[in-house]
């Protein structure tokens, strides 16, 4: 039974972490319009559109990648 509590646990934090990602990214689309940087794909034609956000992606990852390794260094 403590296997599943903590499990438990683990997915509230998780949840948790999830839900200020969520609010920091909304906020900061607004201010730093992360969506629409040079390096995003944007495509349109009569009624299609494609858009591949490849910069805002490698941004965010590296974002990311910094904040996660600073929390979880040992």
């Amino acid at each position: 039974m403590n296997e599943w509590s903590s499990l438990g646990k683990l997915f509230i934090m998780f949840g948790i972490f999830a839900v200020i990602i969520g609010l920091f990214m909304l906020g900061m689309g607004k201010v730093f319009n992360i969506g629409r940087l040079p390096g995003d794909i944007y495509y349109q034609k009569g009624n299609f559109t494609f858009y591949f956000p490849l910069a805002s992606s490698i941004l965010l990852s590296i974002i990311l990648t910094i904040i996660l390794n600073l929390l979880l260094r040992r």
